[in-house]
């Protein structure tokens, strides 16, 4: 029988910002205990750093621009093919819970707040899901406003956004008759990091532990401290959003969590994504299917998800091998604050990466075995150049 399939999708969750990996900061007991059953993908990465390109990348298994999202306010054009439609076509009910990102935005209109979180998104514009309920975009962690397949124009629930959306999401699932594949698209831990996250107590900033590369003793580690605390609330209440939802799942449902992207949160000096580093590229990737539970150092995007999945459709239990290295790019600068400030291409292994400027020169280079935390750049290092030759080789154009 064909497996029901799930994919839990947060923002800006880094990979290291968990319990099961080892961050004291973090309190996440669902996802720790489902780690403990599942595939362990350590290694995985975005396509994208930055939502709307990482999205696109995610749902149609092509990275951006080629999926046609080259800019940050581009939305996805009706007609690309996604992982809905494949899914549809084996027969499988397809439906799409909580933030798209993907659509027309209003450049001048405030990013975070009512304006973009009530935007209409047309069923054109919805990536193929015969079931859809959502948001554009908004920002609001708390009392968002959803529309959608069953809400023809936006209306605003009370409480906090991920336990509406996976409680609404769960509802909908519950009523269904298999095959269903369905994606729970959550906002948290994105900023606003002040917002109050469903009763979770506030950490104190003097008691949490900064990553070894952020600069201490001035005003970055004081920000990264202030940040993190709204941070690690919003991990703590969407993990248990989390958990409350797989409690109540069949227990033979396929399971994917990851999210589209981290966050530097003072790391070299720097916040926000659009960054190659380590905190803003590698995403926590739990896989949940046939395979039980084990760790796999591959390097994985966040574009093999669909190809896994239709595996699943198909009836493996295994997991599609990894490519020998991930790719990894930003396709445009994004003009907002704290963001990136050039256009650049990755390739990353789990033991280099390589980071090129947009004319192809190289930028950075890391030995992720030596130097997890990348605080010794080798790009100009003569003795790496032949190592630097061949990787670059490798690098999508």
């Amino acid at each position: 029988m064909a497996p029901n399939i799930l994919w839990i999708v947060t923002t800006q969750w880094r990979a290291q910002a968990c319990g099961y990996t080892g961050d004291p900061n973090a309190r996440t007991p669902f996802l720790d205990a489902l780690a403990a059953q599942s595939a362990n993908l350590t290694q995985a990465v975005t396509p994208h750093p930055f939502g709307p390109f990482a999205r696109a990348a995610m749902l149609t298994g092509i990275a951006s621009p080629r999926n046609g999202v080259r800019d940050y306010f581009d939305p996805l054009p009706p007609g690309v093919r996604t992982i809905a439609h494949e899914m549809n076509d084996r027969g499988y009910a397809t439906a799409f819970f909580g933030k798209w990102h993907l659509y027309k935005r209003d450049v001048a209109a405030p990013l975070t707040g009512d304006e973009h979180a009530k935007i209409v998104v047309p069923p054109d514009f919805r990536g193929g899901f015969s079931f859809w309920e959502g948001y554009e975009s908004g920002f609001l962690l708390n009392n968002p406003w959803l529309h959608g397949t069953r809400i023809p124009l936006p209306v605003q629930f009370e409480g906090y956004q991920s336990d509406l959306v996976c409680g609404r999401a769960l509802e909908n699932l519950h009523a269904r008759e298999g095959p269903w594949f369905a994606i729970i698209s959550l906002e948290a831990p994105h900023p606003p990091y002040g917002a109050s996250a469903a009763g979770i107590r506030t950490p104190d900033p003097e008691t949490l532990r900064l990553r070894g590369n952020v600069p201490r003793g001035g005003e970055t580690a004081v920000r990264a401290r202030a940040e993190l605390c709204g941070y690690y609330m919003h991990i703590e209440a969407t993990d248990r959003s989390i958990g409350r939802l797989l409690e109540s799942l069949p227990g033979d449902t396929r399971v994917v969590v990851t999210s589209v992207h981290g966050d530097m949160h003072g790391s070299h000096g720097l916040f926000r994504k659009g960054w190659p580093h380590e905190e803003s590229v590698r995403v926590p990737l739990l896989i949940r299917g046939g395979q039980g539970a084990l760790r796999d150092d591959s390097p994985y995007s966040l574009t093999d998800l669909p190809r896994i999945t239709i595996g699943w459709a198909r009836g493996s239990a295994d997991l599609p091998p990894a490519g020998a290295a991930a790719q990894i790019s930003m396709p445009s600068v994004v003009r907002l604050p704290d963001q990136c400030d050039r256009i650049w291409r990755c390739v990353r292994t789990p033991a280099r990466k390589l980071v090129l400027n947009g004319d192809g020169s190289p930028w950075l280079f890391f030995d992720l075995e030596q130097d997890p935390l990348e605080m010794n750049n080798l790009a100009l290092e003569p003795s790496r150049s032949l190592e630097i030759a061949a990787l670059k080789v490798s690098v999508t154009p």
